[in-house]
């Protein structure tokens, strides 16, 4: 589900008659940044972390603003990655025919989306965006002409899932 962030400005210009501008769509997981503090967001709207830009860890080095979301350790053993990965392709299948409609483009992306999960849990990779990169990157391979979905909205779909199963752990 995206969330419909919905703000309108007015431009001034000399003749004070300047369109209005309707910011985008925003999709979870997502990040803003305000006066120098940085928020991430779960699918929830629940902030993921937030430190103070002026801590430091016990070394005294200046921390990160905010935690990049990671998969369980647990997960990055194939037999639960193969777990995983068959949960995202039912999950990501019923959920693009019930937000979208059902057509038969779904199903090649609901496999793709979970062999390429599947494949960076038994690599070892934990982390959501790197997750997110090559999933995107892998169904670009599928052809979206007689569909409504694109490539990164679908693999933004499965990672929005995806963090949702995280959460509920």
């Amino acid at each position: 589900m995206a969330l419909q962030f919905s703000q309108t400005c007015h431009l001034t210009s000399w003749k004070n008659n300047a369109p209005s501008i309707r910011s985008p769509t925003l999709n979870f997981p997502f990040s803003i940044k305000i006066l120098d503090h940085s928020f991430s967001f779960l699918p929830s709207g629940r902030p993921i972390s937030f430190q103070n830009p002026q801590s430091s860890n016990e070394e005294g080095e200046p921390q990160g603003l905010v935690q990049d979301p990671k998969v369980p350790e647990h997960w990055l053993v194939p037999s639960k990655a193969l777990q995983e990965s068959e949960w995202l392709r039912i999950t990501l299948h019923k959920w693009l025919d019930d937000e979208y409609c059902p057509e038969t483009t779904n199903v090649d992306i609901s496999k793709l989306a979970a062999r390429s999960y599947y494949e960076s849990l038994v690599a070892k990779e934990a982390d959501i965006g790197n997750i997110l990169l090559k999933m995107a990157k892998d169904l670009e391979s599928i052809s979206y002409q007689e569909s409504f979905h694109g490539a990164f909205s679908s693999a933004n779909a499965a990672v929005s899932l995806i963090m949702q199963r995280i959460e509920q752990e």
